[in-house]
Order: C-alpha cells, then structure tokens, then sequence
C-alpha cells in the first residue's frame, strides 16, 4: 500500500529548536532541568516529555540549581547505569536541601518502572516516579507532589506511542534527530529488563512518522534516526497498531505496512535527508529491509546488529532466536546485498555458565563478521529477569580478562576498517565542532564512521566531500575537496 494516500502534507510552520518554547503563556514560568541516559530511546522520551510540559509552562535550563523541576531519564539494562543514576539523585537531592529547597526530583523510564515504590517510599530519594508510558500523566503527578501527595505512575500501556506529541528537541545540534517507530519489546531476551520496564511491542502510526520526518527536514534537519527496541518487528495495520499478523484479516494484510515499508517511504521525503535505524534484533531482520536500504542513497550504509554473544549455546541460553549459523547466514545476505556496508555489534562477556570454549567461538565470530565498531560489555544479572534464576557463575576477574581481551579484538577490526578508507573521498554531513579544536568540524559517513576536518567556509548541515588522509581506531581525519 502507498503510505501518501494515508498522508496529509501539512508543513508545521513552527521550527523546533533546542531551547523549550512555551504553548501556552497564560501559564507560570517554571524552569525545568532534565538529564537522559542509556539507549537513544530514553533520550527521545526527554524530547517528549518536555514537549508535555511546555503546555505548563515549563522551559529547560542548563542550570540546575534555578531549577523548579529536575528530571532524570533513566536505564536498567546494566548494573552499572543504575548505579550512575542513585549518584546522580544523590547530587540533586544535595542541592535540594542546600541550596533549592523547593525544587521537586523525578524519576523517569525504565529504573523508575523497575523500582517503583522504593525509590519514592523506601529510599525517598524522589518526589516523583514516572514510567515510560505515563508522560501524559506528568502535569497531574506535579500537581500532587506540589499538594503534599505522593505522585507515581508506572502503568505499562498496550497502546502509547505518543504519536500525536511534537517531541522538542532537547540540547541538539538541529541537524540530527532521532525519531521514535516502536516501543516495548516482545522477544524476552532471558538478561534483559526492557520487556519489564517497557512493556509489550506497538508500532507508531506511520502517518504520524512521516509527517515527523518530513517536518525536520522543513525545519533544517538533515538526518533521522529511526527509533525502536526492536525497528524490524514495526507493523502496522489500516485498523491500528498490532502484532498478530496471522489473524489478522485479508483486508488488514492488504493494508499493512512492515519496516521496509516504511523505510522505503521516509527515504522518499527527500534526496537529502539521511536515514538511519537502531536497534536491529538478528532474528527480525529480513532480506527485504536490506534490499530496501540497497536501493536508496540516503539510507545510510550501516546496521547495527547485537549478537551478544558468538556461542550458540549462550544465544540459545539468551534466548536470542537464532544461532551462530543463522546470524552468519544473515551477515552473508548483507555484504551480498551492500558489499561496503558497515556492521556493528553489541556483546554480552561473561554471561552465566560461559567457558572459555564459548569465549573462544565468540572471538572467532568476530574475526567471521569483522565488524566496523561496537559496544562491549561485562554481564550484571538483573533483578526479576529469568536469567536472575540462573547461576552467575564467571568470576569478574575472568570476565574483565575476556572483556579487555574482546576489546582489544574490535580495536584491531576498527583500525582495520579505517585504514581501508585512507585516501578515498566520503560524503559527511556536519554535524557540530570537533570536541578537540573549534577550528575543526565533526561529521559522519554513511557508515557511521566519525570524522574530523578543517571549517574552512563550510556549516553545520552541509554536506561536503572529504578525502581522508589519517585516522585512528574511532576518527578518521581529512580535508574537504
């Protein structure tokens, strides 16, 4: 089915910028600090959670001592993020009883679904716990708060994609931005909390996706980032958002539209917006998002691809759905499909009963694939997930031994890749200064590959060419031509 009959070509005239305008100015002026951490996702949510409370009169600050409202947005995938978060609550609340007194704390996404009451009866670290699908709830919760009352909700919706919510991007470079297609989870990963803390799968409207897409790049945007804990599983009926293709009716089937679907029509907004996607999970991925990807320029030739772990007895203890054959199979179809493009990874070192036969395989997956870049990791059990039931049985010594050992693997394939770009000429698009010299700009390949260069007359949000003449394991360094 052709997405534009679904779509209304309506340009929203008003540019979204970095700083919160307020919707609304017969309402109070108060100020509001938000921090995100963890996946792209949770950086989204800031977006529309100040969007919420822009219609009460809430603008952002960078200061968070003149702040009326502090937010943190939150991360349970690891031990070690939620341990970031109770420090930083800890500093707040400091400032709280020094310096602000009024000033109200929050808890927002998946730590604050996890750990609900606790943070905000036992602990009384917050004033306020909101999980990821009760934004729309925030102004009622504030109102509570500020009338004495506790103020938590953390209901798990079925149906909230906050698709009717123009998100304000929040301290961006008004070049990229990231644009949310899917929430939740329905693979239950046996280490993961997201299906717990974020609830079950619902694909976003695609007419509300498009118009998005198409608004940014009105407003200046040059790149999207498509956005889901899992993008390939996005489906989306005429009739609403649901999952169980099986049964659903001839009609609905005709009507439908699956990731490639949509990929293929937000490619289609324009010749100059770049897109890109994350996360992709191995056993979702078709062949179709591929040839997708290999029949528009702007889709940028990258795919993020965790394997968490090359053993297939982990994966099958994982409850991946796939193994290590059926993930090679799926590398092969990429590189056959886009011979040059970039892969990267999530790894998972250490998981419950892993030997070093297992650590080994998953080495060997590594050097099979040769991916471009990725995310590596130390297993931490996380609470209430099935594999909390299993024996945590690596030694951390061990696992940091793997762990650095796997790093420095990955290191040698980035290097590997880079060098292979020394002397060839790339398309980046400026995306903001070099953190190491104003006197250079930061930017991207299509392959997600950073580089660093001189301004020269140049922008952000141009596009320029490239040549590449140094680069380390994470930069390459070149001159426009």
């Amino acid at each position: 089915m052709n997405i534009e009959k679904l779509l209304e070509k309506k340009v929203d005239e008003k540019k979204q910028g970095q700083v919160l305008q307020l919707s609304g100015s017969e309402k109070k002026s108060r100020k509001m600090y938000i921090e995100s951490y963890g996946c792209q996702m949770n950086f989204s949510d800031s977006e529309i959670v100040a969007s919420i409370l822009a219609n009460e009169g809430f603008t952002t600050t960078k200061e968070i001592i003149e702040a009326d409202l502090v937010f943190v947005n939150t991360c349970s995938i690891r031990e070690k993020a939620e341990l970031t978060v109770r420090k930083r609550l800890e500093f707040y609340n400091s400032i709280k009883r020094d310096k602000n007194p009024g000033m109200l704390v929050g808890v927002l996404g998946c730590m604050a679904e996890r750990l609900k009451e606790q943070f905000l009866e036992e602990e009384k670290l917050v004033d306020i716990v909101v999980g990821p699908d009760s934004y729309r709830d925030l102004p009622n919760l504030i109102a509570k708060v500020e009338n004495g009352k506790k103020a938590i909700n953390v209901f798990l919706s079925l149906e909230e994609t906050y698709a009717d919510i123009s998100p304000v991007r929040l301290g961006g470079n008004g070049v990229t931005a990231f644009v949310s297609i899917t929430r939740g989870c329905d693979n239950m990963c046996t280490f993961c909390v997201v299906p717990y803390t974020r609830g079950r799968e619902r694909s976003r409207d695609p007419k509300s996706i498009i118009k998005e897409c198409q608004d940014l790049f009105n407003n200046g945007y040059r790149e999207v980032t498509l956005l889901g804990q899992n993008v390939d599983s996005y489906l989306w009926f005429g009739g609403g958002a649901k999952k169980d293709f099986k049964n659903a009716s001839k009609q609905e089937k005709e009507n439908s539209l699956n990731f490639a679907d949509l990929l293929n029509e937000v490619a289609q907004i324009n010749p100059r917006l770049r897109i890109r996607f994350s996360t992709s999970n191995p056993q979702d991925m078709g062949v179709e998002v591929i040839d997708t990807m290999s029949k528009h320029t702007n889709i940028c030739d990258h795919i993020h691809l965790p394997v968490q772990s090359g053993s297939s007895r982990i994966l099958k203890l994982m409850n991946r759905g796939y193994d290590r054959k059926k993930y090679f199979e799926l590398i092969d179809e990429i590189k056959r499909r886009i011979p040059d493009c970039a892969i990267s990874m999530d790894m998972i070192i250490g998981f419950c009963s892993e030997t070093e036969e297992d650590h080994k395989k998953t080495l060997s997956l590594m050097d099979y694939v040769c991916y471009d870049f990725g995310y590596m990791y130390k297993y931490s059990v996380r609470p209430n997930t099935p594999a909390s039931r299993m024996e945590d049985n690596v030694p951390q010594e061990l696992k940091q031994k793997r762990l650095a050992e796997i790093i420095q693997h990955q290191q040698s394939h980035s290097l590997f890749h880079m060098q292979k770009k020394l002397g060839k000429t790339f398309e980046v698009l400026i995306e903001g200064d070099s953190k190491k010299s104003k006197k250079h700009f930061y930017g991207r390949t299509t392959h997600n590959s950073s580089v660093i260069f001189e301004k020269g007359n140049h922008k952000l949000g141009d596009y320029v060419m490239v040549k590449i003449e140094d680069c380390t394991s994470a930069t390459l360094k070149g001159k426009v031509i």
